[in-house]
């Protein structure tokens, strides 16, 4: 049921639409000796859509109503485009909420793309982190690919490219974690920690630069380890070994959510005897699986069906 077709006060100029992939929590996350919080993103294959309809009624409204951080954005991104402060926003997510996959800045990143569509403007990127930094912390997708970025600051250090084709063996430990209190944590690392956040952010970029998968799934593991001080899981153990079994990539973890997996390449000649065997074992330590694919399309900046 259409807002344009219920609400006559609607124009009849259609209206704007945008999209945003998530990420799989993080290839890598820490602290370097500078003091600098990073992370690395895992663009994956489920979205966040969004359509704006513009209106005259002088409200601006967002379905589902608890979506209320994009609601916030979009009214600061209109204010900031000079635009009436008015529609509704109507989100579509694959990306469940408070698991470790940016569920939340994709939908903020869908509705900023849905006001650029409707409205034929771009805003610019700055503008988009500065206002999405009143709101949360938040991750680097809103560039494209993967990327080096300081997710308190919300600024990007460097581009590392577009994701190889990697399939993700999913366990969700369950739960849900508030991305906002989380990072309110002040959470301590030894200078030693910080230096071998910098060697491995090192091996990370020269991994995706120079298609190792090898290091970097061993990057992303050793990522997963450290992360065990500040959001355990309980079943990395198991997963590594699960992993090792079956001759996967590596371990890969959303660092501030529930989300736990084993990365396959597409590539590997063993795929579908890897993916068969893993999934079973995953399945087996009681808790819910899925699969995921990385993204390797990263041009979504007009995308249009929802």
């Amino acid at each position: 049921m259409s807002p344009e077709r219920d609400c006559p006060e609607y124009t009849a100029n259609g209206y704007g639409v945008g999209k945003s992939y998530g990420t799989f929590g993080e290839l890598l996350q820490g602290v370097l000796p500078d003091e600098q919080d990073f992370l690395v993103t895992f663009p994956i294959e489920k979205y966040s859509e969004c359509k704006f309809y513009p209106s005259v009624s002088g409200t601006l409204s967002v379905t589902p109503s608890g979506k209320v951080k994009s609601l916030k954005l979009a009214g600061k991104l209109l204010s900031y485009c000079g635009k009436p402060v008015s529609g509704s926003l109507i989100i579509n997510s694959e990306l469940l909420q408070g698991k470790g996959l940016a569920s939340s800045t994709a939908d903020m990143i869908a509705v900023s793309r849905a006001i650029e569509d409707y409205y034929d403007l771009q805003i610019p990127v700055e503008v988009m982190e500065k206002f999405i930094k009143e709101i949360e912390p938040t991750d680097g997708i809103m560039h494209p690919g993967i990327v080096v970025y300081y997710h308190k600051e919300l600024k990007l250090r460097e581009s590392l490219g577009s994701c190889p084709p990697l399939t993700i063996l999913a366990l969700d430990e369950g739960g849900e974690i508030d991305t906002i209190k989380y990072n309110q944590v002040e959470r301590k690392f030894s200078y030693l920690e910080k230096l071998e956040y910098q060697s491995l952010l090192s091996d990370m970029c020269t991994a995706l630069q120079h298609n190792n998968l090898e290091l970097l799934g061993k990057t992303a593991t050793r990522s997963a380890v450290m992360n065990q001080k500040n959001r355990p899981k309980k079943t990395l153990h198991s997963v590594r070994e699960i992993c090792e079994s079956i001759g996967g990539i590596g371990v890969v973890t959303a660092h501030s959510g529930t989300y736990i997996g084993i990365v396959i390449s597409d590539n590997d000649r063993e795929y579908s005897e890897k993916i068969k065997s893993g999934m079973a074992s995953l399945k087996s330590l009681g808790y819910p699986v899925e699969q995921f694919k990385s993204c390797t399309n990263h041009s979504l900046k007009k995308e249009v069906p929802v």
